[in-house]
């Protein structure tokens, strides 16, 4: 996260209950959901080797669902690198990311899971934040969660402003597609020329 939680949360007097991470990889944010004593958390995650790390890691306190989020039901392939632990891994195909990171090599692919958010089973009053990092994927994901997005009150996402992967969503999309549901961007912080985090508010 390029935007502290603990920041957000104190310059914006957030209420969190609970928070779902789509793209949870393997629970490097888990720590800051504890400090802010966020009780509820799910964490989705469809990569095998990082799903068995997260969960030895926060299996035992948190929700986990193995597969990947988009707006299809069934099988999807995944294009998978390890030279960053698997955080560059996507369902789109790689494209600028491989000019700009020439040293995270894309070396195979595999098939995950792949389900619609409002297909999860899980208690949706208890949680009204989304932590969303799922490679330019992000706007499928939020169409297959049309009906859990009416629980959320703040959306926390990774945003392109360039064709990182094939396909991929731009803040442009996203700030149309939420703001047409009722949330407002309040906050965006870039890395460098092509990406980086936003946060939005239910108005």
């Amino acid at each position: 996260m390029l935007k502290s939680l603990t920041d957000l949360i104190k310059e914006h007097n957030l209420k969190i209950n609970g928070v779902i991470h789509i793209g949870g990889h393997r629970g490097q944010e888990y720590p800051y959901y504890k400090e802010n004593n966020i009780r509820n958390i799910i964490f989705v995650e469809p990569h095998p080797h990082n799903f068995e790390i997260l969960e030895k890691t926060v299996g035992k306190e948190c929700v986990l669902f193995e597969t990947a989020l988009g707006n299809v039901e069934g099988t999807i392939e995944m294009f998978v690198e390890e030279a960053n632990q698997g955080q560059s891994s996507s369902i789109l195909e790689p494209y600028k990311h491989m000019e700009q990171y020439p040293h995270i090599k894309f070396l195979y692919k595999i098939d995950v899971p792949i389900t619609k958010l409002d297909n999860l089973q899980f208690d949706r009053t208890t949680i009204n934040l989304i932590n969303i990092d799922v490679q330019g994927y992000e706007l499928e994901v939020f169409k297959g969660g049309l009906e859990t997005l009416k629980y959320i009150d703040y959306i926390y996402t990774e945003v392109n402003r360039d064709e990182l992967y094939k396909g991929c969503s731009k803040i442009e999309e996203l700030d149309f597609f939420l703001e047409a549901i009722g949330f407002k961007r309040i906050g965006v912080w870039w890395d460098g020329v092509t990406w980086g985090d936003a946060f939005y508010v239910k108005q």
